[in-house]
């Protein structure tokens, strides 16, 4: 039989291990604290990219050197390098939710299987699967792994692909702009499709979809055509390698500061910010694989080796640790930094016991020899070591994990929708019709109420008659009497029912819709699972624009995530000094940005006259017996302390 040739002058550059770190540092830090490090998920793009251009790279030095590309060698090298972290971490993580957390038992054997198969992201979407959902439904410890169904079918497909090209196009600049063609297309697409989309629609469909993350990878790819690795020269003049140097570093601190700033919900991200930040890790990448620039150097160090060689396994088990860390520990709001630390130790540790035990020793694993592998695990007196004890627990955790997947079909469809909290979310969920409804009540009684206050003749007297009015119907015709209990008089509860109002929140607030509707009847109230800031304000801003924006306006946000000083200055700037603005804080404990919200808002009260800050957390916190098992979202029992207590604090200042 003759022997394959083998690839030669083949290199491996060590710089891309730095990416590679600075990759999965990103996206492992914006995981846990994204109001921090508010772009880290842009980590993706560098995997993608550096991925792209080194699978491709090696195609055309294959080609290069035989003529042909070797289909069986990559899939085999693919599958050898993939699937044994891959296989590891879904069983593992079944194993956990079989014994410990059976309430995200629901869909877990599509989320297995979907996940082999590398269809994972189109599931997601096809399910209606959101990014950035907290709270109404159990988070899934396998969200993250979209990335890797996008780069599977991108092996699948690729190397075909690639000889097709050298075969019928041949000229490597003509197929780089083919490609680059692609990739811009890929960008596009996912613009056109932000422009299109709903205002403040979720936009997990771009962020999951192979077609418009395609770029990232496809630029990569590109660049291999233009710029092989093993052709490079590594010496060149000084002036060229400053220039490289220099292109490197403005790159580089252009990828930097979009980590920094770029929100993963922002129209800038979906409208060619995702493209840009790919094309920037592209230059990047072309300057870190040349041997004559500086950059590759730079990257280089036992630090980021370490990290670069675990990368894969600190991106698999981040998300799984994560998520069954903060369903055990519930007070994550009272320790922002200890808590983040430990469950970055246990991150590190499960990849390297990964990488040691199981991804190394598999990618090297020669499978002619499974029979005899098997059988020494069933002698006692073979001599294994640690890999027998290994093959045990893999076993071990493998049957459990299957007594998962095997019940998993057996939980109800709905079942991640049938807790009391979500439930109750979906009773409060108004239609279209009487939400447009409400809408044009709200906008009718905000006009009227301005032609009042231009009648400033009338002004004092009407006051007066109001208030007598109040009293009397306080006394002869009482409303909503089961409150008074939580220290709202008759009078106060009258003097709702004219008060307009304006609200804006998310899924806590939605959870206390139906009690402020009935304590405030003329409110409008926009709230919705998982809104953050970010979208907020184009909501207020289209609200006062049409004239639907009362003189009282209440606030509800922060519990899905922090925003920025400049963006409550924002959206302060567009309710207008005019209006009275209530914003209730969070209670959060669940969430390490509780207390920079609540910080934020307290430092902000003293900037706005109109502003009063709801002090629900300093009210609600002694009370755990008020919320559900998340700890954030107020139960039958608090939703009425939620509401009058927000309804006194409105009462006292409302126009």
């Amino acid at each position: 039989m003759e022997k394959k040739p083998r690839l030669k002058k083949s290199r491996y550059i060590t710089g891309f291990d730095g990416l590679r770190t600075i990759g999965v540092i990103g996206v492992i830090l914006y995981h846990l604290r994204p109001e921090l490090f508010k772009g880290g998920y842009l980590g993706v793009p560098i995997f993608m990219v550096v991925s792209g251009y080194l699978i491709t790279d090696l195609l055309l030095q294959e080609f290069d050197q035989n003529n042909r590309i070797d289909f069986k060698g990559f899939f085999i090298r693919r599958v050898k390098r993939l699937y044994p972290g891959l296989i590891a971490v879904l069983f593992a993580t079944s194993a956990y939710i079989t014994l410990f957390s059976q309430n995200l038992l629901h869909n877990l054997h599509m989320m297995v299987i979907t996940n082999l198969a590398y269809v994972y992201n189109w599931w997601q979407i096809a399910n209606g699967q959101s990014y950035f959902a907290r709270f109404a439904n159990g988070e899934s410890p396998f969200t993250h792994l979209w990335t890797l169904s996008i780069e599977g079918q991108y092996y699948l497909v690729w190397p075909f692909i690639v000889l097709g090209l050298l075969m019928l196009v041949k000229n490597r600049s003509k197929i780089f702009n083919i490609v680059f063609i692609l990739a811009v297309l890929s960008g596009i697409e996912m613009a056109v499709l932000q422009f299109m989309a709903k205002p403040n629609a979720d936009p997990s469909r771009l962020y999951y979809g192979t077609d418009t993350r395609a770029f990232a990878i496809l630029l990569g790819a590109a660049l291999a055509f233009i710029w092989p690795s093993t052709k490079l020269k590594a010496k060149i003049q000084t002036k060229q390698r400053v220039l490289l140097d220099s292109i490197g570093i403005v790159s580089l601190i252009g990828m930097l500061i979009m980590v920094f700033t770029v929100d993963a919900q922002s129209s800038f991200l979906y409208l060619g910010g995702m493209f840009l930040f790919s094309l920037l890790t592209m230059i990047n990448v072309a300057v870190v694989a040349h041997p004559g620039a500086d950059f590759n150097r730079l990257l280089s160090n036992p630090v980021f080796t370490w990290v670069g060689k675990r990368s894969y396994g600190l991106y698999l088990y981040q998300f799984p640790v994560m998520i069954f860390w903060e369903n055990q520990f519930r007070d994550i709001a009272d320790h922002p930094v200890l808590y983040p630390v430990i469950e970055v130790l246990i991150i590190v540790l499960l990849s390297e016991l990964s990488y040691r035990y199981i991804e190394n020793p598999v990618a090297h694993f020669d499978f002619k020899q499974t029979g005899a592998y098997l059988k020494a695990l069933v002698t006692p007196s073979a001599k294994m070591g640690a890999r027998r004890w290994i093959s045990y627990a893999m076993i071990v955790i493998l049957a459990i994990g299957s007594v998962g997947l095997i019940k998993a079909p057996s939980v109800k469809t709905d079942a991640a929708n049938t807790s009391a909290l979500a439930n109750h979310l979906k009773e409060t969920k108004a239609d279209k019709k009487k939400q447009a409804a409400d809408l044009a009540a709200a906008k009718s009684s905000i006009a009227a109420a301005k032609k009042a206050k231009h009648d400033a003749s009338a002004s004092k007297s009407m006051s007066i008659s109001q208030s007598k009015a109040i009293e009397s119907k306080a006394k002869e015709h009482p409303v909503n009497q089961q409150y008074e209990k939580y220290g709202l008089t008759q009078v106060q509860l009258q003097k709702a029912q004219d008060v307009g109002l304006t609200a804006v929140g998310d899924s806590v607030m939605k959870d206390g819709e139906p009690i402020l509707k009935e304590l405030f009847p003329k409110a409008y109230i926009d709230a919705a699972v998982s809104r953050q800031m970010v979208q907020s304000i184009g909501i207020v801003q289209n609200y006062a624009n049409t004239g639907a924006l009362a003189d009282n306006v209440l606030i509800g946000l922060g519990t899905n995530g922090p925003f920025t000083p400049e963006q409550l200055d924002q959206m302060m700037k567009i309710i207008g000094p005019e209006r009275n603005v209530f914003w209730v804080n969070v209670r959060v404990p669940t969430r390490a940005w509780q207390n920079d919200v609540n910080g934020l808002l307290k430092a902000s009260a003293g900037k706005y006259k109109n502003l009063t800050i709801i002090d629900w957390y300093g009210y609600s916190n002694p009370h755990n017996d008020w919320f559900y098992d998340d700890l954030v979202h107020p139960n039958p029992t608090g939703n009425p302390y939620y509401g009058t207590y927000i309804a006194k604090a409105i009462l006292a200042k409302a126009k």
